[in-house]
């Protein structure tokens, strides 16, 4: 049986992600609490405690990158920003460079990314080709962490990067942080709600990264969203819609930058970002429109609606 390194693994992502894994290969995963991870996941995952505990990297057929502080769970201080970085960057830096010094390293690098990495784009779609010039924090934490996944990438390595949408998953995540004001009826857009929100359900993430895994034509960017992105406004809608709750509230810019400062210019401007690559490669999507994701995220699965 193969053998796969997680970092994050404990994760959104990395926790539906596992027990896929776990069914084709040995998996070890990276976690400040080994001992909480074997007993969530079972003895079949080997739980070390940090990458200098992997004695040699070219163990692996792959390496699965997924660690990083949430970027919307705190206010963007000077302090938090420098831990945003180093939550991503560090480890995606070790991991590099040891498969670049290992003789026979691991087959596959898939390491995330964000579609921050766009920063404003207005209501012009976007895709993996599309030129970039954005300065904002965002942009300059997921580029230098593409590159530095990326310079694993040879002739022995090939590097996937995914650049991740929202996160629609059935327990936490983005979803479960929004959602009291709609369960009280206060639900409503940000900002103007005209911005893009690019989404992606948890089920097609699991799948994308077992897509890449698996496909060994698949190597550079990949856009981990859904093929239909809706503005904030739609998103929004969607959800009341599917709670079956009143849609009045507005939550004014103003508001939000006073509360998050410059984290809110993310919420208040956002992206329409297409899987264009992830669609060449073959993968096809679960959950392709935004209305049947919230429902298999929010509602019984015995509900007829």
């Amino acid at each position: 049986m193969m053998k796969i390194l997680i970092t994050g693994g404990t994760g959104l992502i990395g926790s539906a992600l596992i027990p896929q894994l776990t069914e084709k290969y040995h998996v070890t995963l990276l976690t400040r609490q080994p001992q909480r991870a074997i007993e969530r996941f079972g003895k079949q995952v080997q739980a070390l405690k940090s990458l200098a505990e992997v004695s040699d990297i070219s163990d692996f057929y792959a390496v699965i990158n997924l660690q990083g502080e949430g970027i919307a769970d705190k206010r963007w201080t000077a302090k938090q920003k420098l831990r945003l970085e180093q939550s991503r960057w560090a480890v995606t830096r070790q991991l590099s460079e040891r498969m670049l010094a290992a003789a026979n390293p691991p087959q596959v690098f898939i390491s995330g990314s964000a579609i921050g990495y766009y920063g404003a784009q207005g209501r012009t779609p976007v895709t993996e080709a599309t030129k970039v010039q954005a300065d904002d924090f965002a942009h300059h934490l997921c580029a230098e962490w593409e590159q530095l996944a990326l310079a694993a990438d040879s002739d022995k390595t090939r590097v996937c990067v995914l650049r991740t949408g929202v996160v629609l998953a059935p327990a936490g995540g983005a979803l479960r942080k929004m959602l009291p004001p709609y369960l009280l009826g206060l639900g409503g857009p940000l900002g103007h709600g005209q911005q893009g929100f690019s989404w992606i359900h948890l089920d097609d993430m699991v799948g994308i990264i077992l897509h890449l895994l698996e496909t060994a034509e698949c190597r550079g960017i990949y856009n981990a969203t859904a093929p239909t992105p809706v503005s904030q406004q739609e998103f929004s809608a969607a959800i009341a819609k599917t709670l079956r709750k009143s849609h009045f509230m507005r939550v004014p810019g103003w508001v939000l930058k006073l509360a998050l400062g410059e984290l809110s210019e993310m919420l208040l401007t956002g992206q329409f970002v297409l899987p264009e690559r992830l669609q060449q490669a073959g993968y096809q999507f679960r959950y392709t429109t935004v209305e049947p994701a919230l429902k298999a995220c929010l509602l019984p699965p015995s509900s007829d609606d």
